[in-house]
């Protein structure tokens, strides 16, 4: 009797195009229960989870005017924790204008997200993993993604058009200062019996030319440095003793460093994620061979087994197994990456993950070695190493053909110490140029050549 009347309490209105939702204080999901909900935006997509500890299945279909994207969700009732979905959406999402919530039939939940432009939207599932139970996953993208090489070159365009701007400006000002001083001394010369200006010449000769406004030259050769900020979104890395996560201090840490490169001629920085969202590993590849990138860097900040390992690491592929036990425990672990992050395998490209196991040359590991033994070099003096030489094991995300890769572990973040210098943001200054140096001494003892693809 009681239960009729919580179901009576509950009403649906409609009105004014929106749902309106009279939850009473009893009223649970039954069938599967909602464990948690969550918003990841970013400008590449936005993920909405729904987290329950048994498996829901979904439907979805796409309206126009305004759009917006509906999805039924079999077997839920409503309940307050999927109601804190309305409220999870930021205001800055590229992607989500709100979400509404209602219960379209008995043990159907309808969920309404109102789109803020065209998506290409990914619905699918994921198994308890981690410290995970079932996810049902939202994945909208953009329908037409921008060229992130062009982006890179238009976005080093502006910068040197501001940088000429401004070196106009002052030597505009520097003349104007110029033209009045010798105005000044002029005047001063025709008084009479005013004395010459000290040092001033009897017969004054010509004005000196104006030196003409130095423009920086246009970049003819864009360097290219991928950054990738391991884990990231549902995926939060490893988590030291005081609950510092990888994924944002790897994050913090690639930031800085491009910002460095940035300031250096002709180079770029190109991030694979540059907020807190998930990356598969195979789509970190795809973005830095899309730039056509010159070096590859995956940060890590990785947690071991032991509490007490402790130093920095570089790591490259390895074509015939790992150089270590180590080693091979922390590409195995790396790897399993997509199934933390959430990867949808039904949708993955079947072409691209064949490429994924072929993709490791020769001279592409040759190059990942030199570009390691340098960095390993530059970041050996601002702290402890784990290992003296890059080592190497089979870690998917540097199986790049045509660009140097290599994964850096910054520190072992499960040990206490180290997690509070990776907190430190002077050791992290320390550290970004570290990278930095061997970046450089990279590139001074092997110059890019030049691209397939015209920058100009």
């Amino acid at each position: 009797m009681s239960a009729r009347r919580g179901l009576g309490r509950r009403a649906l209105l409609r009105g004014g195009g929106s749902l309106v939702l009279l939850l009473g204080a009893g009223e649970l999901a039954y069938g599967a229960s909602i464990v948690a909900v969550r918003v990841w935006p970013a400008a590449d997509y936005t993920r909405v989870t729904i987290e329950s500890d048994a498996a829901l299945s979904a439907r979805h279909f796409l309206v126009e005017n305004p759009q917006r994207i509906v999805i039924d969700v079999d077997g839920l009732e409503l309940s307050p924790t999927l109601r804190e979905l309305v409220g999870r959406v930021l205001p800055g999402d590229p992607y989500i204008a709100g979400v509404r919530v209602g219960q379209n039939q008995p043990r159907v939940v309808r969920l309404v997200i109102d789109l803020k432009q065209p998506v290409a939207p990914q619905v699918f599932t994921l198994e308890p993993v981690a410290a995970y139970q079932h996810r049902l996953v939202f994945d909208l993208y953009p329908t037409r993604e921008r060229d992130p090489l062009l982006a890179l070159i238009q976005e080093k365009a502006a910068e040197d058009r501001s940088k000429a701007a401004g070196a106009d400006v002052a030597e505009r000002a520097a003349s104007e200062v110029n033209d009045a001083l010798g105005e000044f001394i002029g005047k001063m010369g025709e008084r009479p019996g005013a004395p010459p200006p000290p040092g001033a010449a009897s017969e004054p000769g010509p004005a000196p030319a104006k030196p003409a406004p130095k423009v920086p030259r246009p970049t003819e050769r864009l360097v290219i440095v991928a950054l990738d900020p391991g884990h990231g979104g549902e995926d939060p890395g490893a988590v030291g003793p005081s609950g510092l996560r990888e994924k944002d201090v790897v994050l913090a840490v690639a930031q800085q460093l491009r910002e460095r490169i940035n300031d250096q001629p002709n180079m770029r920085a190109m991030m694979t994620r540059d907020a807190d969202f998930f990356v598969p590993l195979h789509e970190r590849v795809h973005k830095a061979r899309r730039v056509q990138a010159d070096l590859f860097i995956s940060l890590h900040a990785d947690a071991f087994i032991r509490p007490e390992a402790r130093g920095a690491s570089v790591f490259a592929l390895s074509e015939r197994g790992a150089t270590s036990v180590e080693a091979r425990w922390l590409a195995q672990k790396e790897n399993a990456a997509d199934l933390v992050g959430g990867v949808n395998f039904a949708n993955r490209d079947a072409a691209v993950s064949r490429a994924l196991l072929d993709m490791s040359t020769t001279a592409q590991i040759r190059d990942s070695l030199r570009l390691g033994t340098e960095v390993l070099s530059h970041i050996g003096r601002v702290g402890r190493l784990h290992k003296g030489e890059v080592e190497q094991a089979g870690f998917a995300v540097l199986k790049a053909p045509d660009v140097p890769s290599i994964l850096v572990e910054t520190a072992f973040i499960s040990n206490p110490d180290e997690e509070a210098r990776l907190r430190d943001p002077a050791y992290r200054t320390e550290l970004v140029e570290a990278l930095l140096k061997g970046v450089l001494r990279y590139f001074a003892k092997n110059p890019p050549l030049a691209r397939n693809r015209p920058l100009s």
